[in-house]
């Protein structure tokens, strides 16, 4: 398997005066997803929890929504010259009667670990139709269960506390309880392998739910959270204009700038449950949006 972390002597300054140390850093390799032998993606990824990434993508991509489509996943020997096996070739093998997605030059699957749509042909391409409607859960959580999430989520981040530079997504409880947790140097990468645990495990949809993620909430998380049934999604930056907008098509309650005890609810209001009775609207020109950061 792949190294998650790595050592490197950096020159370290402080107030004009350096040193030398040793940082842990991060480690980013490229994972080539293939089906049944074929090339399909190219994504830059963290090692490990591969197989659930491979999954999840699968999941967002609209080509799988149960487990047992997916019949195997292994790594792929001798993928170098020299037949060693480098880890970063996965194979997915998929159960009769499953059809292979459309890979022709409309659509380009190379995606960074730094936005899940690089490779897209454009917008309708990826409103990928959900199996699962999750307008209809019924799912409510209260102010005081949100504004944990973050502590939560943050707390069992274990490889950022020693490299600081990884995306964590947490799937919780409505009553605050969490139920997995993946991080990766990319924010959809770790989307994916939640989805893909829940996948390999049985859990779609994952009804009753809610998907805290430590970055922006993009379109692209949105679409992977609705494609899981996956009713609320959380997060401690800000969403863009068309996340706020596929949330509101779906159904699905979006909440953003989760930060101490505020955050904005941009869609699906009736799932947060208020302490307090709700107040008029401030006239103040961008009070609803904390600083960015």
């Amino acid at each position: 398997m792949g190294r998650v972390t790595a050592r490197e002597k950096v020159l370290r300054i402080r107030e004009g005066v350096g040193s030398e140390r040793v940082d842990t850093l991060v480690v980013e390799e490229p994972l080539e997803i293939r089906l049944d032998g074929s090339p399909l993606s190219v994504t830059m990824r963290t090692p490990g929890n591969d197989f659930d990434l491979a999954a999840g993508f699968l999941v967002g991509e609209g080509v799988v929504s149960e487990g047992p489509q997916v019949t195997a996943i292994r790594y792929c020997a001798g993928a170098t010259e020299d037949g060693s096996n480098t880890y970063n070739v996965l194979d997915v093998s998929l159960a009769p009667g499953v059809p292979l997605p459309d890979t022709s030059l409309e659509r380009n699957f190379y995606t960074t670990s730094s936005c899940g749509l690089c490779g897209k042909a454009g917008l309708d391409a990826v409103r990928t139709k959900a199996r699962w409607s999750v307008a209809d859960d019924g799912l409510r959580v209260g102010v005081s269960t949100l504004t944990g999430l973050p502590d939560r989520l943050r707390e069992a981040q274990r490889v950022f506390d020693r490299t600081g530079g990884l995306h964590a997504a947490g799937l919780f409880t409505a009553e605050g309880e969490l139920l997995a947790l993946r991080e990766d140097v990319g924010r959809h990468n770790a989307v994916d392998k939640l989805v893909g645990w829940a996948l390999r495990s049985g859990r779609l949809p994952l009804r009753g739910t809610v998907l805290m993620v430590s970055g922006r909430a993009s379109f692209e998380l949105v679409q992977k959270a609705w494609m899981a049934g996956i009713p609320m999604m959380a997060a401690v930056s800000a969403p863009s204009s068309l996340a706020v907008e596929l949330a509101a098509e779906a159904g699905m309650t979006l909440v953003g700038f989760l930060r101490g005890s505020s955050m904005n609810v941009y869609s699906g209001r009736d799932r947060v449950l208020l302490e307090r009775a709700l107040t008029a609207p401030s006239a103040a020109p961008g009070a609803a949006h904390p600083p960015h950061r």
